[in-house]
């Protein structure tokens, strides 16, 4: 990568569009009053991928996805797949494993909403979680589907808020997939076994369980540098991608694999003892999964390649969601 090869990846990063919209979140949080608080008895603050609710000796996670109108317009099924999909991602990168769904539709009527319930429908029996209720509209002005997983962990939870300086920062993503246009969605789901979706899902909680990490967050529609943006920023850290370091699927420019929602796709934040074991884990099921980085105390995450290093966002001066690990807008 040239000088102006990288200055225009990390310009473009700089101004994503998919990082800016997690500003949303704070907004909301602020607004409800809950930006910095717990739930009684819970250490992980508002704003992690799933609510954890204290339960008995573990947690009971509960978490929601709402879908872009335009997103449920253009692949209806695979929205009602996503629905599910990402939800259940959520739930493991916290640790914990799904118990049942619950969606909200809405239709013009019943033929605009069948291709919505089919792709629902054909994810909850490929990852074994059942659908059990929720909410329907048949007579709504356009398509819109929103969609609730219950899930359960232990004790140990993986959290946005425990990423510690001295961590290694790893990236795991299934590669095993292909774009689905016309989005920068990477889809490794829709041609796997049953048993291949659960058993990958079922690491993150075997890694939380076994100790091996604290902190974990499922890449989302920020990729995979605004996701660790929004892990640096609640765990009140600073972190450094080294973009050489990221394995990137054959054929993929990487900044487009950087701005990439994956179907499959988790950073993890663990001590340098534990890095191998991790990686391991991952290789054993054929999941791509490196050592991309490296936290540190402060409050920017930089990106290098080689020489060259660039900041992407000094949080404490431009906040993102403004959730900090302590209840303090960072």
């Amino acid at each position: 990568m040239d000088d102006a090869a990288f200055l225009a990846l990390t310009e473009g990063l700089a101004a994503s569009p998919g990082i800016a919209a997690k500003a949303d979140i704070g907004v909301v949080a602020s607004r409800l009053g809950l930006a910095g608080s717990h739930l009684a008895g819970a250490r992980v603050p508002v704003g992690d991928d799933c609510a954890a609710i204290p339960d008995g000796d573990g947690h009971l996670l509960f978490a929601i996805e709402g879908f872009m109108s335009g997103f449920v317009a253009a692949d209806p099924w695979f929205a009602g797949w996503c629905g599910v999909m990402v939800n259940l991602s959520d739930i493991a990168a916290m640790g914990g494993r799904p118990l049942a769904v619950v969606d909200a539709l809405w239709a013009r009527d019943a033929a605009g909403g069948g291709p919505i319930l089919d792709g629902l429908k054909a994810a909850s029996a490929a990852y074994g979680v059942p659908v059990v209720g929720g909410h329907s509209n048949l007579n709504a002005a356009q398509g819109q589907l929103a969609v609730a997983v219950l899930g359960r962990a232990g004790p140990r939870l993986l959290t946005s808020s425990d990423a510690r300086p001295g961590d290694t920062l790893i990236a795991a993503i299934d590669h095993r997939g292909a774009y689905r246009a016309p989005f920068d969605n990477w889809q490794a789901a829709l041609d796997a076994p049953p048993e291949r979706l659960r058993g990958d899902l079922a690491l993150l909680p075997q890694i939380a369980e076994r100790g091996l990490c604290r902190a974990a967050k499922d890449i989302s529609q920020a990729g995979l540098v605004g996701t660790a943006i929004m892990l640096a920023e609640c765990s009140n850290v600073a972190i450094s991608i080294d973009l050489d370091a990221i394995p990137v699927p054959a054929g993929v420019p990487l900044p487009r694999w950087l701005g990439s929602f994956p179907s499959y796709g988790f950073l993890l934040s663990a001590a340098p003892a534990h890095v191998d074991a991790i990686l391991a884990l991952f290789a054993a099921r054929d999941i791509t999964a490196a050592a991309i980085g490296t936290v540190e105390a402060g409050h920017k995450v930089t990106v290098s390649s080689g020489p060259r290093r660039a900041l992407v966002r000094d949080y404490r001066a431009h906040r993102l969601m403004g959730l900090g690990a302590q209840g303090e807008a960072a």
